[in-house]
């Protein structure tokens, strides 16, 4: 909130706090490092994404919009291509190579809550505050990446807002946070249908921006929970493996080590951090 980025020596106990960038003008809402670990692509309320060369400490590129950026996902095979969705309910394909957008996607849509690519980058899913009476059909969207266009939009029609999606590293589904209190599965063939016999459904959202993800062999699912604790699922059956307690607010956000599969991360909504084995 303090429009600050920070980087963290995770593994010193003494200089814990490695680099400071304070390139944003307001408060910053997502951060990525790219694939090959050298840069970090940030966004925020300033109405910009940025690139920041970090063994150089220096803002690469500024990436304008006319809407306030809430989410980025770089190309998952394409470091030089990025996503980002903002207030305005637009989507934008950026090319850091030329610092242009790509393509656009509209569709008249809510805020975007996240972004992810799924199918071999071919298509990606949106997910957006826009429930009117009781469904809420365009709040998930699967897009397909080079014609621009909305492949399926029936797809999540109850009436919540789903602050977080993510594709399975292995298995063809995704799955999707609920502001119902629940983590829904979806197929990710057309034509994208909710599993309606499986659900994650032990842990709290209370309309908390609280993610989730899976870890790197697929087997175990954790998600973030309004009563400050870590929740991790089986992803075969749904059922709980355990639960922990962490914080006494809201766990927001929390992933696993994309090497070492037994260390965690988790942040709590008072922003604290906290690393776990």
């Amino acid at each position: 909130m303090d429009s600050s980025i920070y980087i963290w020596n995770v593994w010193n106990t003494e200089q814990k706090k490695s680099r400071v960038f304070n390139v944003h003008t307001a408060a910053v809402k997502d951060i990525q490092w790219s694939n090959h670990g050298l840069s970090l692509l940030s966004c925020g309320y300033d109405c910009s994404s940025r690139l920041i060369d970090v063994e150089k400490g220096i803002e690469t590129r500024v990436f304008k919009e006319d809407q306030a950026v809430g989410v980025i996902k770089f190309h998952p095979n394409n470091s030089n291509l990025f996503l980002s969705g903002g207030s305005n309910g637009l989507i934008r394909l950026w090319d850091i190579r030329t610092g242009n957008e790509a393509n656009r996607y509209s569709r008249g849509l809510g805020p975007i809550l996240d972004l992810e690519f799924m199918n071999n980058t071919r298509e990606f899913i949106s997910s957006s505050d826009e429930s009117k009476s009781n469904i809420s059909e365009n709040s998930i969207i699967v897009w397909d990446v080079s014609r621009q266009v909305p492949l399926s939009n029936q797809i999540y029609v109850e009436a919540y807002t789903c602050p977080c999606i993510r594709h399975h590293p292995n298995d063809p589904y995704f799955v999707a946070q609920s502001n119902g209190n629940y983590i829904a599965i979806f197929s990710s063939k057309p034509p994208f249908r909710l599993d309606k016999y499986k659900r994650c459904e032990s842990h709290g959202v209370s309309g908390f921006p609280i993610k989730c993800n899976f870890s790197p062999d697929g087997k175990k699912l954790a998600t973030g929970s309004s009563d400050g604790c870590i929740y991790f699922y089986d992803t075969k059956t749904c059922h709980l493996i355990k639960k922990t307690k962490v914080y006494e607010q809201t766990c927001v956000d929390v992933a696993f080590h994309p090497v070492v599969s037994n260390i965690i991360a988790s942040c709590s909504w008072n922003g604290e951090i906290s690393v776990f084995e």
